[in-house]
């Protein structure tokens, strides 16, 4: 035996390829650096220890309170594995962690990633963080580092999931919440775009196992395969809610996830008061319809497990309701009137859901 050769255990023989991973970090490097804000360009760049953000930005405050969240986008990771397509999940986890950072009013500054694999293949890696990138865009932050790590043994070689943290500011006498919300308040909607990041284990659970359909069907009512329905990205509201902050005086969002539309938006009303949402003031969509009718779905299961159309939800005064429609309008934002704020009365929830949804 040589002086080179060894019989001994290594990283490599454990399943765990590091020039593979070097090989990805190369990669991303070019979608990473489309994400830099003022605050974070030159500052050490990727491949270091931590990302860095000059916080002597935060001095144009009065009081800045940082805002944080974490999330990740669930089974949906498992529509990507099997479509083979990478570059769309990122978006999924940007909204889904910058859309609750906005919803206090916070203005979003910057993400990290951890991506967890299987096995390192550098151009899904890259494809990844591409999409993670390109939602860091969209929402206005940063991307300043983030985790790739291989788990050989735990996932097989093609499995995969991916998480986020971000940070945002917003000036203390800035915050949104249930506090501000006053009685006749307007209920603005604001579309989704398909079923976003939540409810995909009960999706999966109809339409393939109860229903037998596959990826590759297309669908009529859809004009695209089910596969590219289901992978279509989660719309990214951030700039969106920051743009009605700047033309009306908003008193409170809610980004509608797991829990659904009602449930979501009862956490931002106040003790006394009640939010009621008109069903019959838009229609959800196709894709829901779909899920409801195959797995024989009850319309309540359906509402507290997706969205049914509605992403985000804005609580504005009622002589407000018009330029938050035009401002939303201007953005290429479907939005509009979908209830009110009354006393609570004999309600016990703080938000429920009336009427038929339009045809």
């Amino acid at each position: 035996m040589s002086e080179t050769e060894t019989t001994g255990a290594s990283y490599a023989a454990a399943g765990v390829d590091i020039e593979a991973g070097d090989r990805a970090v190369e990669l991303m490097k070019q979608w990473v650096k489309k994400t830099q804000r003022p605050e974070v360009a030159g500052l050490g760049g990727l491949g270091g220890f931590a990302g860095l953000f000059d916080a002597s930005a935060l001095k144009r405050f009065e009081r800045p309170l940082l805002a944080s969240a974490t999330d990740g986008v669930g089974t949906k990771v498992d529509i990507a594995r099997q479509m083979g397509v990478y570059d769309t999940i990122g978006h999924d986890l940007v909204a889904m962690v910058m859309d609750d950072i906005v919803v206090c009013g916070a203005e979003p500054l910057f993400m990290t990633d951890y991506i967890c694999v299987g096995k390192v293949h550098p151009e899904r890696v890259a494809a990844i963080v591409k999409g993670i990138a390109e939602g860091c865009v969209l929402a206005g932050c940063s991307l300043v580092g983030g985790e790739t790590a291989e788990h050989p043994g735990l996932l097989g070689p093609d499995d995969f999931d991916v998480a986020g943290a971000g940070t945002g500011v917003v000036e203390a006498d800035r915050l949104l919440g249930a506090d501000r919300i006053r009685t006749g308040d307007a209920v603005i909607a604001m579309a989704a775009s398909g079923l976003h990041s939540n409810g995909y284990s009960l999706v999966r659970h109809v339409l393939f196992d109860r229903a037998g359909m596959r990826l590759d069907q297309q669908v009529e009512e859809f004009g695209r395969t089910l596969g590219e329905e289901l992978l279509e990205p989660t719309r990214i509201y951030s700039l969106d809610c920051l743009a009605l902050m700047r033309t009306t005086n908003v008193h409170a969002f809610s980004h509608v996830t797991g829990g659904g539309l009602a449930a979501n938006l009862a956490r931002v009303i106040p003790d006394g008061l009640h939010a009621t949402v008109d069903r019959s003031t838009w229609s959800p969509g196709a894709v829901f319809d779909l899920v409801g009718k195959a797995g024989q779905v009850e319309r309540l299961e359906l509402e507290k497990t997706l969205n049914m159309g509605v992403g985000m939800i804005a609580v504005v005064p009622a002589d407000s309701a018009d330029v938050a429609l035009t401002t939303l309008a201007d953005r290429g934002l479907d939005a509009w009137v979908a209830g009110e704020i009354t006393e609570r009365g004999e309600h016990t929830t703080g938000a429920t859901l009336t009427g038929d949804y339009a045809v």
